[in-house]
């Protein structure tokens, strides 16, 4: 028991001194609004890791790091596939700043030397979401869309209370609020945020019977 307490103690150290240096990292390297919104994904990200049981540190690291590439435009962000491998899909050749996720995932790995896949995942599709997330991924989505500084969504405030009460449904209001207003400005929606809605919306049915 005492091993297991000193190992515990020491793992839970390392992450607080990365998450310390990542926010200043972040600090620099991104504008101060977007630095703002990452700082506050990272918390909220934790409260949400809290209530439902996830990794407090994982959701922070992840939440600090999510929009790591989003300082880049869209034709930097299509340069930057080949560097770290990444294939995008039409949607995101259409809407190039979708890859901001995708690119921020490989910067977090090669860059910022973070190996845990389910944080790289969750950077990963923190924009769109998908089918089946894990807890960490889903986290991460919806404290994106949460977190205090954001203002956008009409029905924000009941979209961050049901976070809190049915992570699922909360995925579900977040990408319907999320597919109307891109619908409303005329714009294409990414098929795999449609994809997201309709699982999770097949789960909520499921689950209501």
């Amino acid at each position: 028991m005492k091993g297991k307490t000193i190992f515990s103690f020491s793992k839970k150290r390392k992450a607080q001194n990365l998450l310390k240096s990542l926010n200043k990292k972040m600090r620099k390297v991104l504008k101060e609004q977007r630095y703002i919104h990452s700082v506050g994904v990272s918390y909220t990200a934790a409260a949400l890791a809290m209530r439902y049981g996830a990794d407090i540190y994982d959701s922070m690291i992840a939440g600090i790091l999510h929009d790591c590439a989003k300082q880049y435009d869209g034709m930097q962000l299509l340069n930057l596939c080949d560097k770290y491998g990444v294939l995008p899909t039409e949607a995101e050749r259409i809407m190039p700043e979708l890859l901001h996720a995708k690119i921020g995932s490989a910067i977090a790995r090669k860059k910022y030397g973070i190996k845990d896949e389910n944080i790289l995942n969750a950077i990963a599709s923190h924009t769109t979401g998908h089918a089946d997330m894990t807890l960490l991924e889903q986290i991460i989505f919806m404290a994106d869309y949460i977190e205090p500084s954001r203002d956008e969504s009409p029905n924000l405030e009941e979209v961050r209370r049901m976070a809190f009460t049915d992570l699922n449904k909360a995925t579900i209001m977040a990408c319907e609020s999320t597919i109307d207003y891109v619908n409303g400005r005329g714009a294409s929606i990414d098929p795999t945020t449609e994809e997201t809605l309709n699982y999770y919306r097949n789960i909520d049915k499921t689950a209501a019977e």
